[in-house]
This record gives structure tokens, sequence and C-alpha cells, in this order.
């Protein structure tokens, strides 16, 4: 996936980092991610969230706070205002040099944060918490042995994961002052709430409040198994791929080039979206084309080799499926590697072309199962007999026409 490595002005003025995760072909929109209290965007749930949504067509920007990560700036002079700010002036950002973000996701204190900025990003139409506390204030449960000394003092060196941060009172009263029920009740986007009720981090009661104050449209997804920080890459993919099924409902996430074609016909036309990509109708399934990069391609789809060795691969398993089913063989499994190149001719002892280069496919096939040998040897001489393989050794006649 395309990642680009970007700076921008945060709210208190520093500059902040930033990655802009993008899919291979122009993305179906694009999303804004907050990372958790003092975490990064290049966080196990960032990174594994992000590049789950790629493969949906949906581009992710994810920034360090001001103060944190690669981020200038003093951690000790940012609030959760602040960051509510920094998320601002990233969206205001993506919207100048991309596209405005039309989907919000916020990873636990970063949840709540998305849930406070939405309302000022008129393009967002989907918000999204993972592992969010319904208050803000929640994360004072997180220094608590630390609370007493900075209103004491004004301010204490906190360990947190394993770091030293320097907090100051005005962080505390700055969490305190957040009327975020009042937040979420007036949210007016589409709204999904994911959690796992193992959580012991944020507890699952923190869903529970955002939910239940939350207008519809809202969701719930409970995330099973998953520790707080999603840190299996399998939890995040699950989030992911259902934060898209769910954001396509609000969101137009719906492939604009996808082409229809009448029955027994396929269908190629270009989509424009690189010098080569190709939309394909096909038995009523859509499909894609392109070309590697390497020849002026995106890369972004199979080219037309591919799809040709495809072809003679599934026919050649499908029709020695059918005879080892027809005949009762022990066969369990088929599976089929095919190459091609362009050899030449005089390589070639038992072939009718003598000059030049051919085509030459290689085509190995595996066989599973209690097979003996007469069993295995019948089974290759009917790969081929594939319908595909003698329609690529016999005649063949194109005949094109204007339309």
């Amino acid at each position: 996936m395309p990642t680009s490595a970007i700076r921008f002005p945060g709210a208190l003025g520093a500059e902040l980092a930033a990655r802009l995760d993008a899919p291979l072909l122009p993305p179906r929109a694009y999303a804004l991610f907050a990372h958790c209290f003092t975490c990064s965007k290049d966080s196990k749930a960032a990174s594994f969230i992000s590049s789950a949504l790629i493969e949906h067509g949906i581009a992710v920007l994810r920034f360090d706070f001001t103060g944190l990560g690669s981020s200038d700036g003093d951690f000790a002079n940012t609030g959760f205002s602040s960051n509510v700010a920094d998320l601002v002036a990233a969206a205001d950002w993506l919207r100048a040099n991309h596209g405005a973000p039309s989907i919000f996701i916020g990873h636990s204190l970063g949840g709540a944060a998305v849930l406070a900025a939405a309302s000022r990003i008129a393009e967002v139409r989907a918000v999204a918490t993972l592992a969010a506390p319904y208050d803000p204030a929640h994360v004072k449960g997180m220094i608590k042995s630390s609370v007493a000394e900075i209103e004491a003092k004004g301010e204490a060196e906190v360990a947190l994961a394993g770091r030293s941060f320097r907090i100051r009172r005005e962080f505390l009263d700055d969490l305190d002052a957040q009327k975020q029920h009042e937040v979420i009740t007036k949210l007016r986007r589409a709204l999904l709430v994911m959690h796992s009720p193992i959580d012991d981090t944020v507890p699952i009661d923190n869903a529970t409040g955002i939910f239940v104050a939350a207008k519809h449209p809202k969701s719930f997804v409970s995330l099973d198994t998953a520790d707080h920080l999603l840190t299996r890459r399998d939890d995040a993919r699950y989030a992911a791929a259902v934060l898209a099924a769910w954001a396509g409902r609000f969101v137009p996430l719906a492939d604009p080039h996808r082409i229809e074609g009448e029955a027994g016909e396929v269908v190629v036309a270009e989509t424009r979206e690189g010098q080569f990509t190709q939309a394909i109708a096909a038995a009523g399934h859509a499909l894609r084309a392109d070309e590697p990069q390497s020849v002026g391609g995106l890369g972004s789809a199979p080219g037309p080799y591919d799809l040709l060795l495809a072809a003679l691969g599934a026919c050649t398993a499908m029709t020695i499926r059918m005879y080892a089913d027809l005949k009762k063989l022990p066969l369990e499994r088929v599976s089929v590697r095919l190459t091609h190149q362009k050899i030449h001719a005089t390589d070639c002892a038992d072939c009718e072309t003598k000059e030049g280069k051919i085509d030459r496919i290689d085509r190995v096939v595996t066989l599973e199962g209690s097979l003996d040998d007469a069993q295995r040897a019948k089974l290759m001489e009917i790969a081929d007999k594939c319908p595909v393989h003698r329609t690529l050794h016999s005649e063949v006649k194109v005949v094109t026409q204007a339309a």
C-alpha cells in the first residue's frame, strides 16, 4: 500500500507527524484515525486497522497528537481539548490536500476525541469508536496515584506504558470540564461503538454509556476476546471489516466503475483510474484487471496473462475433479500452479513454429489423496482434456467489430 509521511501544523502551532495510507486505486473515502492516550500513529491498532481499511478502498490519515510519537510540541502543554483541536487541524489538512474525511475512527481516548470533534467537521458522516471511555475523565484512573501530587504541586512526572510524561493540573481540569454526554447526544452522525467485554482498561459499561446517550443511527459490535490495545491483527482486521461494511451504509463506498453485462457475455471497460485499469463483468461478478507498475500500471489487479493462467488452472482442476468424482477415485484435493513465458521457437523441439518466439505455459498439478500410480497417471492425462486447454491448442478465430 502507498504510504506517505506527512507533517502539518497542529492546533498549538507544533508540527504534527502523520502517515497517509492509501489504496492503489483512487480512494472511495477518506478516514481520520485518532490513537489512544499516550500511544502513537504507529500503534498496532492504528497500523492494523489502517491496512485493513485500505482493502476496502478507504484511505486513512493517522497522526501523532502534539507532544507524542514523532510530533513536535510539549505533551505537558496539551489536554483533551487540544487533542480535539488537533483532529480538526488534521481534517482541515486532509480536505485541502486530498479530500475531506467522511469517516472518523478513534481508539480509547482517541474515541472520545473523535466524538467531540465530529460535529466540527461538516463532511463527517460516520463515527466509529474502539474501546472508548464514555467520559474523558476516565483517564484520571490511569494516573490516580499521581492525581493528589498534580493537584498539590501543579504538575508531576507520571509513568505510563514504560514512559514518563509530565502532566499538569490544567490537564485534569480540562478533562473534568468536558460535557461528553451533551456532545454524544448532539452528535448527529451515524455511530458505531466497538468494545471488548473483557477490556479491563476501559470496561464495557463505557460502551453502554456511549450507546445509550447517542441517537440513531447507532450500532454496537462486541470485539469478543480482543484486548484493550487491539494488539492481535485478527481482532483489528475484524473491526476494520465490520467498520467498512457499516460505513458503506452512510458513505459511498461502492465501486463507481462497476459494470454489468448480459447473460453469456463478458464486458471489459476502462476505468481511467490508471493507464491500464479495467473493470470486468463476467457471469454476474465484478472483476478487475491492470498491469504491474513496472510497465506503467498501478499493480492494482491481475494482468491479462494472469487471468488467462487462472482460467486454465481453474478449468484443469474442475475437469480433474469431475472425472475423479465420476469414477469415485479417492481424490481429496487438486491444486494447480502455472507460469507463463516467451521462449525461442528453436528451444522447443516438438513445436510446429520454428522461428521467432512462442508462448510457453508451465503447469504443475498436485493431486492429494490415496491414489495409486495408475489413477494418478489417468488424472494427469485428463488434465490435458480440460476445455480451456483444448481451446488454447485449437485454431481460434476472434471476430472484432466496432460497436
